[in-house]
């Protein structure tokens, strides 16, 4: 079983549901992301998302935007990442991490050589936000070898008859983008979330995340009640910027302060209980 599997049937067990924290990796430079990522767990976060930097995030809002240009411009890189989880995985061989990116990423590697040395830095997963399942056959044989789940997205124009496709080539659990346009810049409705998620659970077992537009405590409590886990990634990012002084270099308060905001919506997640 799966690291992404073992985190979500233990969530179950628990009866309630789980926080998805996503942050750029090297961002604002590459000692305080490994920092971040290093105490993500005891914070509170359940599964990890780590950016992946690229030059065109096309489906990423202002945020999340300049956190990986100021992830760039520190020199980070796809090895420095993958590096990043491997050191991760010297202390915590429990909580998975998915990486969050672009395929262009993949593509200048190769899906293959990609998909193998994401596995051997200890990565879980991967999420492509540009890659439809129409293509997604580029990649997911390559995945499946390796051991690497396939989490694609769907969204609330995602219908019944195309929903299918996307479940095809999921593994790990579906992301639910709850709004559409780029990360960031709204928030759904719990009615809204609680009907898609409903409508998603028809075709599939695989659990169910939802992202985009949470953060807040109370957000993040409206989607556990419905969903699987709430993932949150343009809040955490912006109390990255907010430690970061006039000259871009991290403050001593910055870790502190995502530490504290992550606690924070871990504790309106779990006071959220399933029956």
């Amino acid at each position: 079983m799966s690291r992404i599997a073992k985190r979500f049937a233990q969530l179950k067990a628990d009866k309630r549901a789980g926080l998805v924290t996503y942050f750029m990796a090297g961002d604002p430079d590459a000692a305080t992301s490994f920092e971040i990522l290093k105490g993500l767990p005891a914070a509170g976060a359940d599964l990890i998302e780590l950016g992946m930097p690229f030059t065109d995030p096309m489906a990423d809002g202002p945020s999340i935007q300049l956190a990986g240009q100021r992830a760039l411009k520190g020199g980070m890189t796809l090895d420095a990442t993958f590096d990043m989880v491997r050191r991760f995985r010297t202390t915590d061989n429990d909580t998975p991490v998915v990486l969050m990116g672009y395929y262009n990423l993949v593509y200048q590697r190769g899906a293959e050589k990609f998909c193998k040395d994401a596995a051997a830095a200890g990565v879980d997963g991967l999420i492509l936000v540009d890659l439809p399942p129409e293509e997604a056959d580029e990649i997911k044989s390559y995945a499946d070898a390796a051991g690497v789940d396939t989490v694609l997205l769907t969204a609330p124009t995602t219908d019944d008859v195309r929903l299918p496709a996307v479940l095809k080539f999921s593994s790990g659990f579906v992301y639910f983008v709850s709004v559409l346009g780029i990360t960031g810049t709204a928030s759904a409705t719990e009615e809204s979330v609680r009907r898609h998620v409903e409508r998603i659970r028809r075709h599939t077992k695989l659990p169910i995340g939802v992202g985009f537009g949470i953060k807040t405590p109370e957000q993040a409590a409206a989607v556990a009640r419905h969903a699987d886990a709430a993932v949150v990634g343009t809040g955490i990012v912006d109390r990255v910027k907010a430690g970061i002084d006039g000259n871009g270099k991290a403050t001593s308060g910055l870790v502190p302060g995502v530490f504290a905001y992550i606690k924070s919506l871990a504790d309106g997640v779990r006071g959220v209980r399933k029956d």
